[in-house]
């Protein structure tokens, strides 16, 4: 598992297939703006960001700190990825039960600020049936787009870092509280996205499989 330090250096792509393949050639170079706001000790930015609730937040205060988190990307109009990992991440959320908003926590960010306010985020959370646990954020563009960079949900290539479609197909799971972070393809269906929560969740019993 990655630490927190090591949030942008990359990891292992095996496994995740073809899914999210142009956000994952990326994520572990990082642009010269995006360097340029990295703390040294590799922390999360404390993002001014609204709720599709309304709430002014503080992202790694108020979201990430001490938690066991699963964040993506999105934007309300999305004909594309997005309502797929959307209808995934709901299938997450009815599957992890009483830890929805309890143990884990579920946060998608806009890729389109500027048209995304909190009233349509308000409507797209409705519209798809969205339990509490689960936040849609939105905030500045500048401010926005920074975070994303700093969660790895870019393209160092300039044009493909344009075109949105291209960070909604991964999910970025980590437990702040013990430095752990990893990945799931949004859409390789909602078991294979439980199972990474789970696995950086110290509170499931990991049992050995017994040898046949």
């Amino acid at each position: 598992m990655n630490t927190r330090r090591n949030f942008l250096t990359g990891m292992g792509a095996a496994g995740l297939g073809g899914l999210g393949w142009t956000l994952w050639r990326g994520f572990g170079v990082e642009t010269q703006e995006a360097r340029q706001d990295v703390p040294r000790n590799g922390s999360l930015p404390n993002t001014k960001l609204y709720t599709h609730e309304g709430r002014e937040i503080r992202f790694y205060d108020d979201l990430v700190r001490g938690k066991l988190v699963a964040i993506n990307c999105m934007y309300a109009d999305c004909e594309g990825i997005c309502p797929m990992a959307t209808g995934n991440l709901l299938r997450v959320q009815e599957m992890l039960g009483e830890r929805a908003g309890r143990d884990v926590f579920m946060y998608s960010i806009t890729l389109q600020p500027e048209q995304d306010s909190v009233d349509a985020l308000k409507h797209y959370a409705e519209m798809h049936g969205v339990k509490p646990g689960w936040l849609f954020l939105t905030g500045a563009p500048a401010d926005v787009r920074n975070l994303r960079y700093r969660l790895g949900f870019y393209d160092p290539n300039p044009l493909l870092d344009g075109d949105k479609a291209t960070h909604t197909g991964m999910v970025r799971i980590g437990n702040d509280q013990y430095d752990r972070w990893t990945m799931a393809a949004a859409l390789g269906g909602p078991g294979p996205i439980l199972a990474t929560i789970n696995h950086v969740d110290r509170g499931v019993v990991h049992a050995r499989q017994p040898q046949a």
